[in-house]
């Protein structure tokens, strides 16, 4: 006997349509020329009217600062190494640090809460046992995993965002991971940036690949061996009291 297939419940049909609208945004600010403006040019442009804003509004430039880091984080945009070179110019390494990190953190709390409730739950549901076992072990280790994934970003940071909810991780173990594993990267773009100045009166563009040199890339790579070495540690204690 056919049944006729269970109606989503309308949160979730909300949830899909802000996704939707989220997409839509997404591609209308960069076919509205978002592109055009996260560049070292734009920041070389507003230079004074930008330092001497934060001078004058420090709380209100940080906050504003923040929001839209959300903003960019939410709608998945480019330029968010741009954006982090752009606020260690503006607020100096640690500060903006701080400020990347929450506004990142915050971005992509919202992408993945809205994946994890409009999208995961009817792909899990067609995907099957074998994606199922999957999405078990790495829920088992998921703050180890994403925190692996967030110090060496090898992956775009919108798919780290939404893979996990795909698997069905908690919000806390997810907001943990990407709080920590962002800042050693943010960082050394903020540190670059807090040095934007000089290079601008010298006329020379940052170099945006700093974290594919050696001296950068193979720390962050240490860290996040170091993150997996739990989960590893775990398997082999596991594999070792199946065969005594």
């Amino acid at each position: 006997m056919n049944r006729d297939p269970i109606p989503a419940p309308p949160r979730a049909k909300l949830r899909r349509v802000f996704l939707l609208l989220l997409l839509g945004c997404a591609l209308a600010a960069w076919f509205a020329g978002w592109k055009d403006f996260v560049n070292v040019a734009t920041l070389e442009r507003h230079r004074s009217v930008l330092v001497a804003f934060v001078a004058e509004r420090p709380l209100l430039a940080c906050g504003a600062f923040v929001l839209v880091y959300v903003v960019a984080t939410a709608l998945s945009l480019p330029g968010a190494a741009f954006l982090t070179l752009a606020g260690g110019f503006l607020f100096g390494a640690g500060l903006a640090t701080v400020l990347v990190a929450t506004g990142a953190t915050i971005g992509a709390a919202i992408v993945f809460s809205v994946a994890r409730t409009a999208l995961a739950e009817p792909l899990r549901a067609r995907a099957g046992p074998r994606f199922e076992r999957l999405a078990a072990g790495f829920r088992k280790d998921a703050f180890f995993y994403l925190l692996a994934l967030r110090l060496v970003p090898l992956f775009p940071f919108w798919l780290v965002n939404l893979a996990p909810a795909f698997f069905g991780v908690r919000l806390g173990p997810f907001l943990a991971a990407t709080a920590i594993g962002i800042v050693p990267a943010t960082f050394v773009y903020a540190s670059l940036g807090s040095g934007l100045g000089s290079l601008i009166e010298k006329n020379r563009k940052p170099d945006l690949d700093l974290l594919l040199e050696p001296a950068i890339s193979l720390p962050l790579l240490g860290l996040a061996l170091l993150a997996l070495a739990p989960v590893l540690w775990r398997h082999l204690a596991g594999r070792a009291d199946r065969r005594a």
